[in-house]
């Protein structure tokens, strides 16, 4: 058989399965697996390389790696206050969060203010500026006394910043129950002098209570944020493709070695007389169902909408991943279940294949055939997800 018979039979097991493996079981060659794997690998890496333009990730600051994540609220040399500074060990749950939170105490005071100084200055405004500014607070006073004001200020000077009013009502005395903000800059702030959004270079909270009492504020989860970037702004479209590319190879090569070996082995226990050569290529000819599923899968994802993962999808605090996590499946729904009915008659497709491979090579029944195919191609997928976890 030519090397143009050989990629004709590539398209002819498609829609002649059959009479292609009659002449490649006759004839078997490498090419033709070969070009399957190349377009396999090519479909997968543009595969990847959507769903990397479509998922947009939050920037925030601090960043960096685990534990440097959350580190204004991890040391407390950051931090200048009238009250005593200390590292408490009551902190958010979540590994994105550390292990820690800052403490401020202040025994028979009315007024708690912190301090601390960026060690670079943050751009707050414009399209690559940060939007916004989350922390979580506790708040611990007697129900004797009250808060009578609570203010965030943004410097860009000493003096020079931007206020901005915390809610009293949402800062109850409470050493249990961490309170959630998240604000918006640039809205609802009180400008006080020359103050620039972007230089921002240090933050301070102020509070004050109604009377003296023993004080204590515990603060954790500060960061600015709000910028997305997607897969391919955030990684270099190179390392996407490799990666993609190398996944797409190994997976190839494992189900294609797996599933001619154990067709292979199976068959020489049925008392077959087929050879490995014939085997091995009939199988990497069956495997053009990889390439067909994984252009059904580059159509899905161009089809789905951009999908956005906040610093609560990767912050682990109970609750709050589940509910990013419920509006990405709303989202992909109609493609995951697609997706879902692909793989099923992607596998009925693949195990006919291998059985009329089978059936030509080992000259079995239909029966047989279908057999060896189905408990081959089961245990290879069982293989496959245990040795590549996919």
């Amino acid at each position: 058989m030519s090397t143009y018979g050989t990629l004709k039979n590539v398209l002819k097991v498609i829609y002649a399965p059959h009479k292609a493996f009659n002449e490649i079981t006759q004839n078997p060659k490498y090419i033709g697996p070969i070009l399957i794997m190349v377009l396999f690998i090519a479909a997968n890496t543009g595969f990847g390389c959507i769903l990397a333009s479509k998922s947009y990730y939050e920037e925030t600051l601090p960043s960096g790696a685990a534990p440097q994540y959350d580190e204004w609220t991890e040391n407390q040399s950051w931090w200048n206050s009238t009250a005593i500074i200390s590292e408490s060990n009551d902190s958010l749950s979540g590994g994105f969060y550390g292990n820690k939170s800052i403490e401020f105490d202040m025994t028979n005071g009315n007024q708690i203010w912190m301090r601390i100084n960026f060690n670079q200055s943050i751009k707050c405004s414009g399209a690559d500026g940060y939007k916004n500014i989350s922390f979580r607070i506790k708040t611990i006073y007697p129900n004797t006394t009250e808060l009578s004001n609570a203010a965030l200020y943004l410097f860009s000077t000493q003096v020079d910043n931007f206020s901005y009013n915390l809610s009293k009502q949402s800062l109850p005395s409470n050493n249990i129950v961490w309170n959630n903000f998240t604000i918006d800059l640039g809205n609802e702030w009180t400008e006080n002098g020359n103050a620039d959004w972007n230089n921002i270079t240090s933050l301070m909270y102020d509070f004050t209570w109604s009377e003296n009492a023993n004080l204590t504020i515990r603060l954790d989860g500060l960061f600015f944020r709000g910028i997305f970037k997607s897969g391919i702004e955030a990684a270099s479209s190179s390392s996407i493709l490799l990666s993609y590319s190398l996944t797409a190879l190994m997976q190839f090569v494992v189900i294609w070695v797996l599933l001619a070996g154990l067709m292979f082995i199976m068959s020489k226990g049925f008392k077959g007389k087929t050879l490995w050569k014939p085997m091995f290529i009939a199988v990497g000819f069956a495997l053009i169902t990889l390439f067909a599923q994984m252009m059904i899968n580059v159509a899905l994802s161009a089809s789905l909408p951009n999908l956005y993962y906040p610093l609560e999808w990767r912050g682990g605090v109970a609750g709050e991943d589940q509910s990013i996590l419920n509006k990405l499946v709303e989202n992909t729904w109609l493609a995951s279940q697609i997706s879902s009915f692909v793989n099923i008659a992607i596998m009925v497709w693949t195990i006919t294949l291998c059985a009329i491979a089978t059936r030509l090579l080992d000259e079995f029944s239909w029966s047989k055939s279908f057999l060896v195919a189905t408990v081959a191609y089961f245990v290879t997928i069982m293989a496959q997800s245990f040795l590549l976890g996919i």
